[in-house]
C-alpha cells in the first residue's frame, strides 16, 4: 500500500535560507521538498529541480498562486525578504503583508504545520527607541498573526548569519598587511552576538520540528525556538578567527553600514541583545536531536576563503 509523499513547501527557495533548507530536506529524505519561486526557469530553480526538489511557481503578492502552490502540502517553511526590490517598492510594511498572505493561504489549504522564520520586534523590545528596523518588526508582526490564525505552527528565530563574513565582506584583509579586520557597525566589543551557522544548523533545527510536531510529548506546536549556534561577543569571535586562521584578526566597530536601518539594527542588538533571556544553544532543540555546531568548527570549514 503506497502512502502519499510528505511535501514541505519552502519559500525563499532561491535565497540563502530557503535554498539551504531545501538541501537539508533533500539530504534527509523524510520529506519531499517543494521549492516555491516566482521564476521556475531561473538557474537556481532548475538546479533545485535537478537535485530532486519539486519546483512550483507562486508570488507572495498573489494569494491565489499561493493556494495553488500549496496544494497537497503537509507543511510550510515560511520566510520573506524585506529587501527584495519588488517588496521594498511596496513600502515599509510589505514584508508583514506578504507573511500574512502566506498564513492565509496555508489556512485555506489546510496545511498541517507551519514553521515561520522570524526575528524580534525591535520597537517593542526597545520601548520605541529603535522603531525603524522594519525587517525585524515586520516578521515579528507576522508572529502575532500566525498565533491568532489557528494554523498549527512553530516560530523559529535565527541569529546573525555566520556566512555574513564573506557575503557582506565583514571579515576582510587589511591592505598591505597580513592582518584581517572583523568590521561590524555600531557594535560594542563586549556585547554578545547570537550566531547562526545557516548551512549546518538551520536546516537540522527545522527538520527536528517537522519530525516531531505530531508528537504531543515533544511540545513543538505553538512554541518559539531558537536556531542559534553560539553566543559570543565580537572580540571573542575575532580571537577564535585569529587562532584558526593563523593571522592577526581585530574587531572594528565602524560608524555606519551606509544604511540607517542596518545601523539601527546593529545598535539594537548591541544594546538589548537578540535573545538575552534564552539558553543558547536551545536545549529543547537539543532534546529533539539537533547537534549544534561550534564557531570553531565553522571557521575550520571556511578557512580556505582567507588563506
Amino acid at each position: 500500500m503506497s502512502t502519499s509523499p510528505r511535501i514541505v513547501a519552502v519559500f525563499g527557495a532561491t535565497g540563502t535560507q530557503g535554498m539551504l533548507m531545501l538541501f537539508a530536506l533533500l539530504a534527509d529524505g523524510t520529506f519531499v521538498p517543494r521549492a516555491i519561486t516566482r521564476n521556475c526557469s531561473s538557474e537556481k530553480a532548475l538546479k533545485l529541480k535537478s537535485l530532486g526538489a519539486e519546483v512550483a511557481q507562486a508570488d507572495l503578492w498573489d494569494i491565489d498562486s499561493l493556494k495553488q502552490a500549496l496544494s497537497g502540502v503537509e507543511a510550510v517553511y515560511g520566510v520573506t525578504d524585506y529587501y527584495d526590490p519588488k517588496n521594498v517598492a511596496q513600502g515599509h510594511n510589505s514584508e508583514m503583508l506578504l507573511g500574512k498572505n502566506l498564513v492565509d493561504a496555508a489556512k485555506a489549504t489546510d496545511v498541517k504545520y507551519f514553521i515561520w522564520s522570524s526575528l524580534p520586534h525591535c520597537t517593542r523590545v526597545s520601548n520605541g527607541k529603535y522603531a525603524n528596523v522594519y525587517h525585524f518588526d515586520n516578521k515579528a508582526n507576522v508572529d502575532d498573526y500566525l498565533r491568532e490564525s489557528g494554523v498549527p505552527h512553530s516560530i523559529l528565530y535565527t541569529g546573525w548569519f555566520s556566512e555574513n563574513l564573506w557575503k557582506y565582506n565583514i571579515l576582510a584583509p587589511v591592505p598591505d598587511s597580513d592582518r584581517l579586520e572583523l568590521t561590524v557597525a555600531r557594535y560594542d566589543a563586549q556585547s554578545p552576538q547570537y550566531f547562526t551557522w545557516v548551512e549546518r544548523d538551520l536546516g537540522q533545527c527545522a527538520l527536528a520540528l517537522l519530525k516531531h510536531y505530531k508528537d504531543p510529548e515533544s511540545e513543538v506546536l505553538s512554541r518559539t525556538f531558537y536556531a542559534v549556534s553560539a553566543k559570543l561577543n565580537y572580540t571573542q569571535f575575532a580571537s577564535i578567527l585569529q587562532q584558526a586562521l593563523g593571522k592577526p584578526v581585530s574587531f572594528v566597530s565602524s560608524q555606519t553600514t551606509g544604511m540607517q536601518e542596518m545601523d539601527d539594527m546593529y545598535v539594537f542588538q548591541s544594546e538589548f541583545g537578540l535573545y538575552p533571556d534564552t539558553a543558547i544553544p536551545d536545549p529543547r532543540l537539543i532534546n529533539l536531536g539537533v547537534k549544534f555546531h561550534t564557531m570553531e568548527g565553522f571557521i575550520q570549514e571556511i578557512k580556505g576563503r582567507y588563506a
